[in-house]
């Protein structure tokens, strides 16, 4: 028994698009990786220097009953902790958010976003600097914790 296939116009086209992706996918994703395993793209790749990302994220209200956190008390906060260790700059965003706290109780909050760029290459001093500003907030305002997310990033300014 031989097997007929046939292609008309439309399967022609199907098939040579499925060819093509099939054979540059690889490729094309291959290119957007860069030495570190760090998605590149052209943009990327020819722009910026490299900085790590750390975004911290701090809730305001608290776990024991107190009252919530003000903007005055966040803006005096960052006046004295942060902004000492991060002079050239930072960014703030303000939100809403929810966490289970350590009462097993789903905490909805306002909350704050702060956002630090820095050289990779004082990564490890920035660190010592982070954890510092991360302990001191929840002493202050008795936080179960402060969230940190760090990423990689190329960066222009």
């Amino acid at each position: 028994m031989a097997l007929t296939l046939t292609l008309t116009g439309p399967r022609i086209a199907l098939a040579a698009t499925a060819a093509v992706l099939a054979i540059g996918a690889p490729t094309a994703y291959a290119a957007l990786d860069s030495e570190d395993g760090a998605p590149r793209t052209q943009a990327t790749a020819s722009r910026g220097e490299p900085f790590v990302e750390t975004r911290l994220f701090f809730g305001t209200e608290r776990p024991d009953g107190g009252p919530a956190v003000t903007d005055k008390q966040f803006m005096k906060f960052i006046d004295t902790e942060v902004t000492p260790g991060f002079s050239d700059g930072l960014t703030i965003q303000q939100g809403r958010g929810q966490w289970k706290d350590s009462n097993g109780k789903i905490e909805r909050e306002r909350s704050y976003e702060l956002i630090l760029l820095y050289p990779t290459a004082e990564a490890k001093k920035r660190d010592v600097l982070i954890e510092e500003i991360r302990s001191d907030y929840e002493k202050k305002f008795k936080q179960d914790s402060v969230g940190r997310l760090d990423d990689r990033a190329r960066v222009d300014f």
